[in-house]
């Protein structure tokens, strides 16, 4: 798969690959060298465990070149370069849509890095022409998360899907609702 990087002005956003997701669960100092970062002292993210790792590991191992960066993203603070969180697209689009979800380390939330991240993502993914709905689903008392959401354009829809036996609330942002930034500074290199 090739290496597909998003840079925002405070993060890089790496797309996961089959050795990053490999390493990540396996053996974190050889995660964090990969992506040229320190060794995080806490990993995963919240709501992120050995199962949420092994479903995206296993999509990427089962995944063509065309399907790089509809996976997971590890979000990286530029400058003094972190690790600080991820971000994920749940596979290619279906149907015209595609599902998101974001997750920062408690250190690193409530400092706009989710909000930069999935705006970044969000851009990157509408230059899929074939692309018309990105969803969001969250847990009704994650505030932080349905803020996120709604600072980059979703409006509520209604009740998602069950997860992990707790009801979830649904957000879309159409194509028609979509506002690309003037700029926004992207590598894909």
């Amino acid at each position: 798969m090739p290496d597909l990087r998003l840079l925002t002005p405070r993060l890089e956003l790496v797309a996961a690959s089959v050795e990053l997701a490999q390493a990540e669960i396996t053996d974190l100092s050889a995660f964090a060298e990969l992506l040229n970062v320190p060794r995080p002292t806490r990993w995963p993210p919240p709501l992120n465990d050995e199962h949420s790792q092994q479903y995206f590991l296993s999509s990427l191992q089962q995944v063509d070149a065309n399907a790089a960066g509809w996976n997971m993203w590890f979000c990286i603070r530029r400058g003094k370069r972190e690790l600080v969180g991820n971000a994920a697209f749940k596979g290619r689009p279906k149907n015209g849509s595609v599902e998101i979800g974001y997750s920062m380390l408690a250190a690193h939330q409530r400092n706009g890095y989710c909000t930069e991240a999935v705006r970044a993502l969000i851009s990157w993914a509408f230059q899929h022409q074939t692309l018309q709905t990105i969803m969001g689903d969250t847990l009704p008392g994650l505030l932080p998360s349905i803020r996120v959401m709604e600072k980059c354009g979703f409006v509520f829809v209604g009740e998602g899907p069950i997860d992990d036996g707790l009801r979830t609330i649904r957000y879309e942002l159409p194509r028609s609702r979509f506002q690309a930034p003037v700029s926004q500074d992207r590598n894909t290199s």
